[in-house]
C-alpha cells in the first residue's frame, strides 16, 4: 500500500499523536505512546493488515522462515559479526502454542548446527508458557537446552517484565545448576531496573553468562528509572561491575545489548583503562540498527554480536524498536509517506 491516504484513519490519527507527543513532551512519552502500541490488540490488527508495514519493518527483521533467519546470519558472518537468533513470539495463551515455540526452537538450533553459521540463540520466557505455568516453561527449556547440549550451542532467556525477573531468574539457575547445563544457557538483565545492581553482583559471583541491556518495557516509577540519563549511568555502573577483576576471574563474559555511542565509548574507555582484552567480552546489536557502527567496532578488534529476530509474530517487536529510537519512527513514518 503506497498511498497513505489508504491506511485506516485510526492508524494515521495514532502516528500523528506520536509525532505531537514527540513535539510536545519529548522522547518519554512517545517512549510511553509507543509501549501501549506495542501491546494493544487494535494497533497490532491496523498495522499487520498493512503491507507497507512489514516492509518497512523488515529492516529490523530477518524474515518469517528459519530459512531466512538462516541466510541472515551467514550474511552477517561475512561481515566479520557473530549473531544471535531469535523466533519471535511472546505471551502465548495456551500449553500448544508454547509447544509449537519450542518445536520450532529446537529446528533453529538443528539449522544452525546443520548450516555452521556463528549463531547462538535467545528465547522470551512468555514465548515458552511462562505465563500459563512457570513449570511449563521450566519443561519447555529443558527439551530447548538439551538440543543446544547436543548441537554444542547455547541459549540465552531474554528477560521480559519486571513481574518476571525472580521466576525467570529462578528457573535458569536450576537449569544452570541443578540440570547442568552450564555455559550452555545465559540470562539477561536490564539496567533501568533498581534491583538490577544486586542482581548482577549475585551473577557475577555465579560466574554467569549475562547480557546486559537497558530494557525495552513500560515500567512503573517504583520499580524503574523513569530518566534516560539515570538508566544510562546504571548501565555504565553494571557493565563495570561485569568487567571486574573478581568478575573475569569466575569466567564471567559480559555481553553489552547497545546501540547507544556513549555507552559503547564508556565501556571502550575503561577497558583500556583496565587493560582488558578485547575479546574478554563481546557488544551486542539489533539487526538493521547502526550497521556502521557493528562494522566498525569489529574492524578495531572487538566482538560484536547481532541479534537477529524472524517469524511472523513481529508486530511487538516492531514497535519496541520505534519506540527505543525515535530516528526508528521518522524512517517509518518517512517510508510510509513516500
Amino acid at each position: 500500500m503506497k498511498n497513505p491516504k489508504k491506511l485506516p484513519l485510526i492508524f494515521l490519527i495514532t502516528l500523528v499523536g506520536s509525532l505531537l507527543l514527540l513535539y510536545w513532551f519529548g522522547e518519554r512519552w512517545l517512549r510511553v505512546m509507543l509501549l501501549y502500541l506495542s501491546t494493544a490488540v487494535w494497533a497490532q490488527y491496523l498495522v499487520t493488515q498493512t503491507g507497507l508495514a512489514w516492509r518497512v519493518a523488515s529492516r529490523f527483521i530477518a524474515g518469517e522462515t528459519v530459512d531466512d533467519a538462516i541466510a541472515a546470519a551467514r550474511t552477517v558472518n561475512s561481515r566479520g559479526l557473530a549473531a544471535t537468533l531469535n523466533y519471535l513470539g511472546e505471551h502465548v495463551h495456551t500449553p500448544q502454542e508454547a509447544a509449537n515455540a519450542r518445536d520450532e526452537i529446537v529446528r533453529l538450533l538443528d539449522c544452525i548446527h546443520q548450516s555452521g553459521v556463528e549463531a547462538n540463540v535467545s528465547v522470551k520466557p512468555s514465548q515458552l508458557g511462562l505465563n500459563i505455568d512457570p513449570v511449563l516453561l521450566y519443561e519447555n527449556l529443558h527439551v530447548v537446552l538439551d538440543r543446544a547440549r547436543q548441537t554444542n550451542n547455547r541459549v540465552r532467556i531474554d528477560m521480559e517484565e519486571s513481574s518476571t525477573v525472580d521466576t525467570t531468574l529462578g528457573i535458569y539457575r536450576r537449569l544452570r545448576d541443578d540440570d547442568g547445563y552450564g555455559r550452555h544457557v545465559g540470562v539477561v538483565i536490564q539496567a533501568y531496573l533498581f534491583r538490577s545492581a544486586q542482581d548482577i553482583a549475585a551473577l557475577v559471583a555465579e560466574g554467569a553468562w549475562v547480557r546486559l541491556c537497558k530494557g525495552a518495557y513500560a515500567e512503573p516509577p517504583e520499580v524503574a528509572f523513569p530518566q534516560k540519563a539515570d538508566t544510562d549511568a546504571s548501565f555504565v555502573q553494571l557493565a563495570q561491575t561485569m568487567l571486574s577483576a573478581g568478575a573475569r576471574q569466575r569466567g564471567v563474559f559480559p555481553c553489552f545489548a547497545t546501540h547507544d555511542e556513549t555507552m559503547v565509548q564508556a565501556i571502550r574507555q575503561f577497558v583500556q583503562v583496565q587493560q582488558i582484552p578485547l575479546d574478554a567480552f563481546e557488544f551486542q546489536m539489533l539487526y538493521g540498527i547502526r550497521r556502521e557502527l557493528q562494522e566498525q567496532l569489529a574492524a578495531q578488534g572487538y566482538r560484536v554480536r547481532v541479534y537477529i529476530p524472524y517469524g511472523t509474530a513481529w508486530y511487538p517487536y516492531f514497535v519496541r524498536r520505534l519506540a527505543e529510537r525515535p530516528a526508528n519512527l521518522w524512517f517509518f513514518i518517512g517510508n510510509l509517506l513516500r
